[in-house]
């Protein structure tokens, strides 16, 4: 649907550690941001041993989607779209959750794909130069190097922040780094894939870890995004951080000014695959963008 002109669109994504929405006008093959808005809604955190999102986590997806369904009627888009990634693809009981959803707020779900996941985030975030991207989530961390359109490399691979936090927790160094070292293992597989490829132009960062990591270096207000968007971090900023972070307790890393409080529990889990893929796939510098797989799902949608 390419060259729609002067619509007003919704999307809104079920990611694992949150629920955002993006509304914003289709015009001259530009998006144009009218609202953004996020709850943490921790999916994956909801998954219980067999693999089931639990039955209290569907009721609050289903009225928390309808509450922001209803802001982006407020506001006028005459389209809303609904989708999902990591921690629902992997729910056994996915169906059921689309179901309720479609039932409770009309919406049908979308569940995206690990390469459609990681082309979303792509197309939202970079430009027309040749770029690398790393969007580290709840559940997954899409890794992909391309130009507009054309993908040279896109996967999607299971060591989001959350998944990690669930497996091993952080309370030193030490073991930050010993997180650091699982996510090495889990990127080996493709780590010689995309080091055969000519480096990109630039690599930028998606997602709640890129965004603290900008805030806290800067020692600014997590909520700062014109300084936050467009920062370039460092290999050693990004260690320094962790480490700064992983031994300091919970209660001292929810009162950081540059830290969502309710990320405070995984954001060093975050950091350590951070600098896992910027170690293992030689990345010195890597500039963190407020874009992601909203933009890109509009874009992909109404734009490309």
């Amino acid at each position: 649907m390419a060259g729609v002109r002067g619509l007003r669109a919704a999307a809104i994504g079920i990611g694992s550690n949150s629920l955002r929405m993006l509304v914003a006008d289709i015009q001259d093959a530009q998006l144009h941001r009218v609202l953004r808005d996020r709850e943490g809604l921790r999916v994956f955190a909801a998954l219980d041993a067999n693999g089931n999102i639990s039955a209290e986590m569907v009721a609050h997806a289903c009225e928390s989607v309808g509450v922001m369904a209803d802001k982006a009627r407020a506001l006028g888009a005459q389209r809303i779209h609904l989708f999902a990634t990591s921690a629902v693809r992997d729910a056994r009981n996915q169906r059921a959750f689309s179901n309720a959803l479609l039932e409770t707020t009309g919406l049908k779900l979308e569940v995206c794909t690990g390469d459609l996941e990681a082309k979303l985030s792509f197309i939202g975030s970079t430009g027309s130069v040749r770029s690398g991207m790393i969007d580290i989530g709840g559940g997954s961390t899409e890794i992909v190097i391309g130009q507009e359109d054309r993908i040279e490399f896109a996967d999607s691979l299971q060591m989001g922040a959350v998944r990690l936090f669930r497996i091993a927790p952080i309370n030193s160094v030490a073991d930050a780094y010993a997180v650091k070292l699982r996510a090495t293992t889990i990127l080996e597989p493709q780590k010689k894939r995309i080091l055969a490829l000519q480096p990109p132009q630039e690599w930028i960062g998606v997602g709640g870890t890129f965004t603290t990591v900008a805030a806290l270096v800067q020692d600014i207000d997590w909520a700062d995004r014109k300084r936050i968007h467009g920062f370039a971090a460092t290999r050693d900023e990004v260690a320094a951080t962790m480490e700064r972070l992983a031994e300091m307790p919970l209660r001292l890393r929810q009162e950081l000014k540059g830290l969502q409080p309710q990320r405070a529990d995984i954001i060093v889990h975050g950091m350590a695959v951070l600098l896992c893929c910027m170690d293992e796939l030689r990345i010195a510098r890597i500039t963190v963008s407020e874009y992601g797989n909203l933009e890109g799902y509009l874009k992909m949608q109404y734009v490309n």
